[in-house]
């Protein structure tokens, strides 16, 4: 079960390119005002609220500002009412490309959705034509601090894991979508130090991009996409180079 998962070498990427901290404060407020107006803005009666508060800290987002955020959320003042969508479509060379979003203006999304798909090769298609490709699955990454990987192997099922992979810095534990917040919990409570705990879409197989031009698109289309405060998350079946998930 050892080694270094392709998911795990995407996500970095994505997390580099997702740039400034201010961008990522955007995309969780917009998430948590959406929970917290659905469910409420007690954390304890809260899951939804509960795993958001927990990805806000691990991405260093200010008790001031997750604390102002719910409150908003509450208060009749916010009038706000944001929309999920889902776009899907095809980066340069076919790379399957899927967008999700939470907007307050979905004309204006679906517009900057499809320049950017325009503008660095790729195209915009229907509702189905690339999540085929893709399985639904929850992830927790957890600072690997030397464990035996018995112990973690046990602790992890214990949990209600269903896979993990090791590397001398991560544990990669795969779940079902609707178990991340248990297993995150669960593995908090027994001393690990968990460092992401979210569902997200995994790519059944992945295309390699040899052309400099199409990988340089490819770069600045996810680059455009994770740049917009519409957007909150963006899943490819790119297998990036070596030197792209170092940048």
């Amino acid at each position: 079960m050892s080694g270094h998962s392709k998911w795990n070498n995407i996500k970095r990427k994505k997390e580099a390119t997702d740039g400034a901290k201010a961008k990522i404060f955007t995309k969780i407020g917009r998430e948590m005002a959406v929970v917290v107006k659905e469910g409420g803005g007690d954390p304890n009666n809260n899951a939804k609220l509960r795993d958001l508060i927990a990805k806000a800290k691990a991405n260093n987002v200010p008790n001031d500002n997750i604390d102002r955020i719910i409150k908003k959320a509450m208060g009749d003042a916010d009038k706000t009412n944001y929309e999920a969508n889902v776009y899907e479509g095809y980066g340069p060379s076919g790379v399957a490309v899927i967008v999700e979003t939470l907007t307050d203006n979905k004309n204006r999304t679906a517009g900057d959705i499809r320049h950017y798909f325009d503008k660095f090769g790729g195209n915009l298609g229907t509702t189905g034509c690339v999540s085929f490709m893709f399985s639904d699955q929850g992830v927790v990454i957890v600072e690997n601090k030397g464990y035996e990987e018995d112990k973690v192997m046990d602790d992890a099922f214990d949990a209600g894991a269903d896979d993990f992979n090791m590397d001398e810095d991560e544990i990669e534990i795969s779940c079902a979508p609707s178990d991340v917040g248990t297993i995150r919990e669960a593995l908090t409570a027994k001393g690990y130090s968990v460092l992401s705990a979210e569902a997200t879409k995994i790519p059944a197989n992945y295309v390699t991009l040899t052309d400099e031009e199409a990988i340089r698109k490819m770069n600045l289309l996810l680059d455009a996409l994770e740049d917009n405060d519409d957007v909150q998350n963006v899943y490819h079946n790119w297998d990036m180079p070596e030197e792209e998930e170092e940048d």
